[in-house]
């Protein structure tokens, strides 16, 4: 009986690992990519992290909105979604594939609610309601920001280092070090991704995530350009703390924003009001190749 048990739990689990792969695979080449980079104690780990964060995103991004829902429905689908993340987190088990997925990640990795909460709070953020008239964008201010970047992207970071740390024991500076490298690294992406979005989130979403006029400027672009380089590099210097085998994936998704960002740095903010900035797949193969060959050359 007991055979039969653990044999179906089993076979449970790696259904709903599957369904994470096709959530990455769906939604976003450059980290299907990036996490074929990572070795096998790894790469399923971070791809249940995305499928969860995806699918959360989705929800507040307009998936239940479109569905017919109204808003006080939509923010009754994210409560259930995040009373269901935190009962299987405890458990250990959800019949919600992507959540049963992720439960068994944060339980082998450590990922506990000091994560989960920063991350759902954030979730919430934008689900608020608008404080402005009709068609006026919501605005965060710099601290509203800051607050906003941690739990949407930093503590993703923060996840997947407890997953590439894993039963290592190392010494405090190293992971302070570390823990501050992926927050910078999360915030990177994410800034990044909202000057990407620029059009989506203003017009569709009716939010501006970089400020508190209702249109970037030029000198604006500039200046977030600088700060995503400052993070960038911050994140950069980390690396060989990581463990081997996370070292060419993580290289790799930052050649790839690195990239990202010397193309906003060329684009106008009204050519980005207007169009979604884009490495093509050739280029990304290119940068992902040159990270394996770099981390390639170093010792293990």
């Amino acid at each position: 009986m007991t055979l039969a048990m653990d044999t179906s739990f089993t076979h449970f689990t790696r259904t709903a690992e599957r369904a994470a792969n096709q959530v990455i695979s769906a939604y976003s080449t450059s980290f299907g990519l990036a996490t074929r980079l990572l070795g096998p104690r790894h790469r399923q780990h971070v791809r249940n992290i995305y499928a969860l964060v995806r699918v959360a995103d989705e929800l507040v991004d307009g998936v239940t909105a479109e569905a017919g829902l109204s808003h006080q429905q939509q923010s009754e689908a994210l409560d259930h979604f995040i009373d269901e993340t935190h009962r299987a987190l405890k458990l250990g088990y959800s019949s919600d594939l992507i959540i049963h997925a992720f439960a068994q990640t944060a339980r082998a990795s450590g990922i506990d609610e000091s994560l989960t909460d920063p991350f759902f709070a954030s979730m919430r953020t934008d689900l608020g309601e608008r404080s402005g008239p009709a068609g006026v964008p919501l605005r965060f201010d710099a601290a509203a920001h800051q607050g906003y970047v941690y739990g949407s992207a930093e503590v993703v970071g923060l996840m997947c280092l407890r997953v590439f740390m894993q039963g290592r024991n190392i010494d405090d500076g190293d992971a302070a070090a570390l823990q501050y490298g992926a927050s910078r690294l999360g915030a990177a992406f994410q800034n990044i991704n909202f000057l990407r979005d620029l059009s989506d989130d203003t017009a569709r979403l009716g939010r501006n995530y970089l400020g508190t006029s209702d249109h970037l400027e030029d000198h604006d672009r500039l200046e977030w350009v600088k700060t995503i380089r400052a993070q960038l590099a911050d994140a950069n210097a980390v690396i060989p703390l990581l463990p081997h085998d996370a070292r060419a994936a993580v290289r790799s998704a930052l050649a790839l924003f690195a990239a990202l960002t010397h193309r906003i740095e060329q684009t106008t903010v009204d050519e980005l009001y207007q169009c979604r900035v884009r490495v093509p797949d050739v280029f990304k193969a290119g940068l992902a190749a040159r990270a394996v060959a770099s981390t390639w050359l170093e010792p293990r």
